[in-house]
């Protein structure tokens, strides 16, 4: 009776988040790191990118954010429009990037390794993104380690990231940046937080499934019944 209570229990647990998978449009997140915060709602539909199924493309963003570092003073600000996605070339060695890659040129203050551009896809992975650099094998998350792009007026746009982990299972920690075209105006490279992170429901139904699997190995099966 106890394991046929897990299993039931398990199954009503995936199959709420398939179907949550399968029909919401919108996933909406509040973040919070140094200096920076924000509640957002994405919106996306059916079209996903060319080189990764699992990946949708967002189609709007709404919420607020805010910015205190350097001076900005940036309190509640809406969160406007998308930037334009480009399909932009990604570096020769970098096969895994998504067909959705754009590039945001940035003239001065971002870090040298940034090469003067911030990077963004403006994708959505409900399931946790893949490895999409060939050099950086950090992945998952909801978004990858390309991210969104958004205007918050003023010329000026947000670029926000997942890092990902080795392992692609969180907790994973974000990156934000605050541009306009001509400088950086903050640069907050890692310690953002999000909350909720997607798919924690079907990850906590499979896990039961597990615990299951193993509990049958070590239990006779007549004392489960």
């Amino acid at each position: 009776m106890v394991r046929r209570k897990l299993v039931v229990l398990a199954t009503l647990l995936l199959t709420g988040a398939l179907s949550w998978t399968a029909n919401a449009g919108t996933f909406d997140f509040s973040f919070v790191g140094p200096g920076v915060s924000g509640t957002v709602q994405l919106t996306y539909g059916t079209a996903t990118d060319a080189k990764y199924p699992q990946a949708f493309e967002v189609t709007g963003i709404s919420g607020f954010f805010s910015d205190t570092n350097n001076g900005l003073g940036i309190v509640n600000a809406p969160i406007g429009l998308l930037e334009p996605i480009k399909h932009d070339t990604p570096e020769s060695d970098n096969l895994l990037a998504p067909n959705d890659f754009s590039r945001f040129a940035v003239a001065s203050g971002l870090p040298s390794g940034n090469n003067g551009f911030l990077t963004y896809d403006n994708l959505y992975y409900p399931g946790g993104s893949p490895q999409t650099a060939s050099s950086y094998p950090l992945h998952g998350g909801f978004l990858d380690i390309y991210g969104l792009m958004f205007d918050i007026g003023g010329g000026r746009v947000v670029d926000f990231w997942s890092h990902g982990t080795i392992s692609g299972v969180g907790p994973f920690e974000y990156g934000v940046a605050v541009t306009t075209a001509s400088t950086a105006l903050d640069y907050v490279g890692r310690g953002v937080l999000i909350t909720p992170e997607p798919g924690s429901l079907g990850l906590l139904g499979g896990g039961l499934l597990a615990l299951i699997l193993v509990w049958r190995r070590r239990v006779p099966s007549q004392n489960l019944l």
